[in-house]
Protein backbone atom coordinates (compact mmCIF):
# COMPACT_ATOMS: atom_id res chain seq x y z
CA UNK A 1 0.00 0.00 0.00
CA UNK A 2 1.74 3.11 -1.31
CA UNK A 3 -0.18 5.32 -2.71
CA UNK A 4 -2.24 7.95 -1.32
CA UNK A 5 -5.37 6.97 -2.86
CA UNK A 6 -4.79 3.14 -1.80
CA UNK A 7 -4.54 4.53 2.30
CA UNK A 8 -7.49 6.36 1.56
CA UNK A 9 -9.45 3.13 0.14
CA UNK A 10 -8.49 1.04 3.17
CA UNK A 11 -9.54 3.82 5.07
CA UNK A 12 -12.84 4.04 4.34
CA UNK A 13 -13.30 0.28 4.80
CA UNK A 14 -12.10 0.47 8.46
CA UNK A 15 -14.36 0.57 11.75
CA UNK A 16 -16.16 3.90 12.76
CA UNK A 17 -13.81 3.58 15.94
CA UNK A 18 -10.44 2.72 14.28
CA UNK A 19 -10.56 5.04 12.33
CA UNK A 20 -11.19 7.80 15.05
CA UNK A 21 -8.33 6.15 16.61
CA UNK A 22 -6.40 6.28 13.56
CA UNK A 23 -7.32 10.25 13.14
CA UNK A 24 -5.99 10.67 16.80
CA UNK A 25 -2.59 8.50 15.80
CA UNK A 26 -1.96 11.18 12.86
CA UNK A 27 -2.93 14.31 14.66
CA UNK A 28 -0.47 13.11 17.08
CA UNK A 29 2.10 12.67 14.55
CA UNK A 30 1.41 15.53 12.99
CA UNK A 31 1.98 17.31 16.55
CA UNK A 32 5.44 15.41 17.04
CA UNK A 33 7.06 16.27 13.09
CA UNK A 34 5.92 19.88 13.84
CA UNK A 35 7.50 19.97 17.10
CA UNK A 36 10.37 18.85 15.52
CA UNK A 37 10.58 21.42 12.72
CA UNK A 38 10.34 24.53 14.84
CA UNK A 39 12.60 22.74 17.37
CA UNK A 40 15.05 22.67 14.13
CA UNK A 41 14.54 25.93 13.10
CA UNK A 42 15.01 27.92 16.53
CA UNK A 43 18.61 26.02 16.49
CA UNK A 44 19.15 26.98 13.44
CA UNK A 45 18.46 30.57 13.51
CA UNK A 46 16.06 30.72 11.19
CA UNK A 47 13.69 32.57 13.76
CA UNK A 48 16.14 34.52 15.12
CA UNK A 49 14.36 37.67 13.25
CA UNK A 50 10.74 36.71 13.81
CA UNK A 51 11.43 36.45 17.76
CA UNK A 52 13.38 39.67 17.65
CA UNK A 53 10.95 41.42 15.99
CA UNK A 54 8.11 39.91 18.69
CA UNK A 55 10.38 41.65 21.60
CA UNK A 56 10.70 44.51 19.61
CA UNK A 57 7.00 44.47 19.52
CA UNK A 58 5.92 44.00 22.76
CA UNK A 59 9.02 46.48 23.92
CA UNK A 60 7.16 49.02 22.47
CA UNK A 61 3.44 48.25 23.65
CA UNK A 62 2.60 47.19 20.05
CA UNK A 63 0.47 44.24 21.12
CA UNK A 64 -2.93 43.46 21.63
CA UNK A 65 -4.28 41.12 24.54
CA UNK A 66 -5.24 37.64 23.59
CA UNK A 67 -9.06 38.99 24.28
CA UNK A 68 -9.06 41.62 21.49
CA UNK A 69 -7.24 39.13 18.69
CA UNK A 70 -9.58 35.89 19.06
CA UNK A 71 -13.22 35.98 18.64
CA UNK A 72 -14.58 33.99 21.12
CA UNK A 73 -17.99 33.72 20.47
Amino acid sequence: MNSRVEIETAIKQLPQSEAHQLLNWLQSYLDDAWDEKIKADVSSGRLDKLIQRAKDDIKANRVKPLDEVIDNS
